[in-house]
């Protein structure tokens, strides 16, 4: 978990280019959407049953106040019904992360991960963009937890905005680059995603060609597997085995995996399993942090409750427009004209034009992994 990360509240009543860009890190990404959506789906499958134990799984949850910490020099909130969700990863590359291979174990926390989800109005439909995380952005100033100041800066890569100044920065560069308000904030702890995927029993999933990358312990054949935690988690780190090895194609396989998972959740049988619904509760809880707003249980299930008709098939993920940059080909730039058709479209409830990614860069491993 991040290191700004505070418990949340108790309640009193019962009530988740190949080559050198592309350079081997420890941990790398994480499927961050994957566990938020199904330490909230969980949660309302289980709602009704689970009551005696709201105490317990309420003291799990860790909060960022983020509204707090910004206050109110951010983007208008847009009032048509429609959600924007910021889900970001923590490495903190010690403790059970070091051991999956989160590297040096320095106290640090990273962000290698990041993707705007808007629900739109109904909550039937979804859009998810994928932040790369080497894309070189303009920072701006921002106050971190402990009351911090950092500076603004330019050119700098988008994730040394959680590393500067921790979930309250990563929400104001998001906001500065897309003037698009956050409504929410779910970050996803990687050491608990390999343990959600073992205790949801894995995920079916099917490579259209053989997977094999040392560095993120993963050899599949072509075929349909059924990935346990470890499997999944070497599946949504890899990059080295797979299309162009850039981490734009390790956000295509994660896009891929998330549905599949999206799919596989709405069929665990929590209801016949007392135990291994509070154990995948007991875990999802665990494993984020939200926003105060989100910080209990009761809260977390009102917010599921509006995601639960969204199905796979009903979600459109893109990866934020981007071009290679020029002056250092193991970074991307934000193809401004591009992405402002993202930006529009989310801001107005409306889909996701395929004119907005059209010839924009990709990681050239779409279509590796089907579910």
């Amino acid at each position: 978990m991040s290191a700004e990360s505070t418990p949340g509240p108790d309640i009193s009543g019962p009530g988740t280019k190949s080559g050198s860009h592309r350079r081997r890190r420890g941990a790398g990404r994480r499927a961050l959407l994957v566990t938020a959506w199904t330490a909230a789906g969980i949660l309302v499958l289980g709602g009704a049953g689970v009551g005696y134990l709201y105490f317990k799984l309420n003291g799990n949850l860790k909060t960022v106040d983020i509204n707090q910490m910004l206050g109110s020099d951010r983007p208008t909130k847009v009032d048509n019904g429609s959600e924007n969700i910021l889900v970001l990863g923590s490495d903190t590359r010690s403790g059970a992360n070091r051991k999956l291979g989160g590297g040096a174990d320095d106290g640090s926390a990273r962000s290698d991960t990041a993707m705007i989800v808007h629900v739109y109005e109904g909550h039937k439909k979804a859009a998810v963009v994928s932040v790369p995380r080497d894309t070189l952005i303009d920072r701006p100033a921002c106050t971190d937890a402990q009351g911090t100041s950092h500076a603004a800066a330019t050119g700098v890569m988008f994730n040394s905005a959680y590393s500067t100044g921790g979930a309250a920065c990563a929400v104001k560069t998001v906001e500065s680059m897309t003037g698009i308000r956050m409504d929410h904030y779910l970050e996803v702890d990687f050491s608990g995603f390999q343990k959600l995927i073992d205790e949801l029993g894995g995920v079916q999933v099917t490579t259209t060609k053989a997977i094999d990358d040392p560095e993120s312990h993963l050899d599949l054949k072509a075929g349909t597997h059924t990935l346990d935690g470890k499997q999944a988690l070497g599946l949504v780190r890899t990059r080295h085995g797979v299309g162009d090895g850039s981490d734009l194609g390790r956000i295509q396989l994660q896009q891929a995996f998330i549905k599949a998972l999206v799919n596989q959740i709405k069929q665990v049988g929590v209801f016949t399993s007392p135990t291994k619904l509070y154990d995948l509760a007991d875990t999802a809880t665990k494993t984020v942090t939200t926003d105060s707003d989100l910080g209990s249980v009761n809260s977390l299930i009102d917010f599921a409750n509006g995601l639960k008709s969204v199905s796979a098939k009903n979600m459109h993920m893109v990866t934020m427009p981007v071009e290679y940059d020029p002056a250092n080909p193991n970074r991307v730039i934000v193809a401004e004209a591009k992405a402002k058709l993202v930006w529009t479209a989310l801001k107005n409830d409306r889909p996701i034009p395929a004119s907005a990614t059209k010839g924009t860069a990709t990681g050239q491993a779409k279509g590796v992994v089907t579910s």
